[in-house]
């Protein structure tokens, strides 16, 4: 299982909902970083080693991908870079096969606008993860980029609704990840791993 996730617009949690839906999962799980954002996020830091950045500058072969890969928690492991990827790189499609050939479930934090045409093709899943914003879903409804299922995050007191975002996108909403100040202070203090509100993994967990 291939789920891809990304925001139409920046701020939306595009990371922080790929990494509890990993963390999710009751089986081994990869979660491969195309954004640069998710190992300071869930509190891996920066250990100096080898990222997906090293790996698409070099000519190193798609079997290669999963040398790269750090231990999360459990089952799970994380495959960092240290930035986002250019979109116009020539080794997109490698990257792709290199996911479809893991072997086990991989959850792919996209980031921000349209993913990698290469990972749209492959993803069993895609999920659009977007907070009830006028802006965000104008700016959704005009991406080329058409997800399977979105994931609303929830914020008190705005005027869109579970409903209202699912018929503007032709696609309905899987999950509704309440607002938590929690959430955020856990991604700040890189502590997501440990900190993520239980809360927030069982509203995801039948996203995918």
């Amino acid at each position: 299982m291939i789920t891809l996730c990304w925001g139409a617009k920046g701020g939306s949690g595009v990371t922080t909902v790929a990494a509890a839906l990993a963390l999710s999962r009751r089986r081994p799980t990869v979660l491969l970083d195309l954004d640069g954002d998710a190992a300071l996020a869930i509190g891996l830091g920066d250990d100096g080693g080898p990222t997906l950045d090293d790996w698409f500058e070099s000519d190193a072969s798609a079997d290669r991908v999963m040398r790269l890969a750090r231990h999360v928690r459990g089952d799970v492991q994380l495959v960092p870079s240290r930035r986002r990827i250019d979109r116009a790189h020539g080794r997109w499609g490698d990257l792709a096969r290199a996911a479809a050939a893991i072997g086990h479930d991989v959850v792919v934090d996209a980031g921000t606008g349209p993913p990698p045409s290469t990972f749209q093709a492959i993803a069993d899943v895609s999920l659009l993860v977007i907070r009830p914003c006028y802006l965000a879903l104008t700016r959704a409804q005009r991406s080329s980029a058409r997800p399977h299922g979105v994931v609303l995050v929830d914020e008190p007191g705005r005027a869109l609704r579970p409903d209202d975002i699912s018929a503007a996108l032709g696609a309905p909403v899987v999950a509704v990840v309440s607002y938590d100040p929690k959430i955020a202070r856990a991604v700040d203090s890189g502590l997501a791993v440990s900190r993520l509100p239980a809360t927030c993994i069982r509203q995801l967990r039948n996203a995918a």
